[in-house]
């Protein structure tokens, strides 16, 4: 018996496997499912993972995101952000959709792309995962060769850089050197639950502009 997409149901902050998926088939569930939908897939070598994550997590994202933004902004970086895109190259079976994604050194590359193929394109810059559960889906980066990827869990942000194929834990950022990326975002995270996202995100602001601004001009 042969089930339709539609049919399954995966609940908030659980994941569903599937074995033997071609990649016909994958391209065909990502059509079904559609761009606006609150599901994350994960794909390698012919399993496919869907995650739905919790409130909490998209909460998470979405902040760690915006600091991500402001810091690029407000240093006058140019920058492309390609949110939760998928990542997928056909030449070597992998497929995956980050929580947020930055193309910053290779942003020219990417102007104008609403969708990525890393058979042709370039990976992003940086990838950002909130709480990564599945050791496929990690491996699933350092596959694609994305140079550095973050993770944030409840114990923290952890940076990991890509070095001879697999990743190094870092605690700095090349993306933004001579900042302190893990103590910003750990700190202003732990802002953001005590005094609210809104005011949490003017003092980012502000610190961003008192301390880094006048040195990058």
């Amino acid at each position: 018996m042969l089930l339709e997409l539609q049919q399954i149901i995966v609940k908030p902050g659980q994941q569903m496997l599937l074995k033997n998926v071609s990649w016909q088939q994958l391209e065909n569930i990502l059509e079904e499912m559609g761009e606006k939908r609150a599901a994350r897939i994960s794909y390698s070598d012919g399993w496919l993972e869907i995650m739905v994550p919790l409130a909490e997590h998209e909460k998470d994202k979405e902040f760690i995101g915006d600091l991500v933004k402001i810091l690029l902004d407000i240093l006058e970086i140019d920058f492309e952000p390609l949110g939760s895109t998928t990542l997928k190259n056909q030449k070597m079976r992998q497929a995956v959709e980050p929580d947020a994604c930055f193309y910053i050194g290779n942003q020219a590359a990417v102007i104008g792309k609403n969708r990525i193929d890393l058979n042709v394109d370039p990976p992003p810059d940086l990838a950002i995962e909130i709480d990564i559960t599945s050791r496929t889906q990690f491996d699933n980066y350092q596959i694609l060769e994305v140079p550095e990827l973050w993770r944030y869990t409840q114990q923290g942000l952890e940076i990991y850089l890509l070095q001879s194929g697999k990743y190094i834990k870092s605690e700095s950022s090349p993306n933004f050197p001579n900042i302190p990326i893990i103590q910003l975002v750990n700190e202003y995270v732990h802002q953001c639950l005590t005094i609210g996202r809104s005011q949490t995100i003017r003092n980012f602001k502000n610190w961003v502009k008192n301390n880094l601004y006048s040195n990058s001009i």
